[in-house]
């Protein structure tokens, strides 16, 4: 049996790892798309946060900023979770999972816009109204978002065999 022996001082010793591993930038860039829809969402949401609230009520302009939020954070999180993925044969439920987060992306906007498609409580010469249905439906979506990127995650995944 060899005991282990003490590394002479002046042995130079790498302090700094190399990142040679190509999910790395993936995550990072996912995590920033990803911030900036929240901040995007967060200011269509709640303008007076910000101090860029000027009207009473919630206007197309300020759905359609929340929405265009909503986009980009759908976007982060999906290339960050598909990052999660690398190396590995995706499931049927990540897949199922990727088409709800575009699902619920679509009934969010629907919900959101739907007095500009002439759906909602507002009759089309009235200005458009962000009211408790279409509040409702976008919640709805983006519970559907969420469960999407519930099943997204990969849990218990094999490596995909090197040929």
């Amino acid at each position: 049996m060899t005991q282990n022996q003490p590394v002479p001082a002046s042995t130079p010793v790498d302090t700094t790892p190399r990142d040679d591993n190509p999910v790395t930038p993936r995550i990072r860039l996912s995590l920033v798309i990803t911030i900036v829809g929240l901040i995007i969402f967060a200011i269509g949401a709640k303008p007076d946060w910000f101090d860029l609230d000027r009207r009473p009520v919630v206007g197309f302009v300020q759905i359609a900023v929340f929405l265009i939020g909503l986009a980009i954070l759908c976007l982060g999180g999906y290339m960050g979770l598909l990052t999660l993925w690398w190396g590995r044969e995706r499931t049927i439920i990540s897949d199922i999972g990727a088409r709800l987060v575009g699902t619920g992306y679509v009934f969010s906007v629907f919900a959101g816009l739907a007095d500009i498609f002439g759906m909602g409580s507002q009759p089309a010469p009235q200005v458009p109204f962000f009211g408790p249905w279409q509040a409702s439906g976008v919640l709805i979506g983006q519970g559907i978002i969420a469960l999407g990127f519930l099943l997204l995650i990969p849990y218990h995944t094999q490596k995909i065999p090197s040929k």
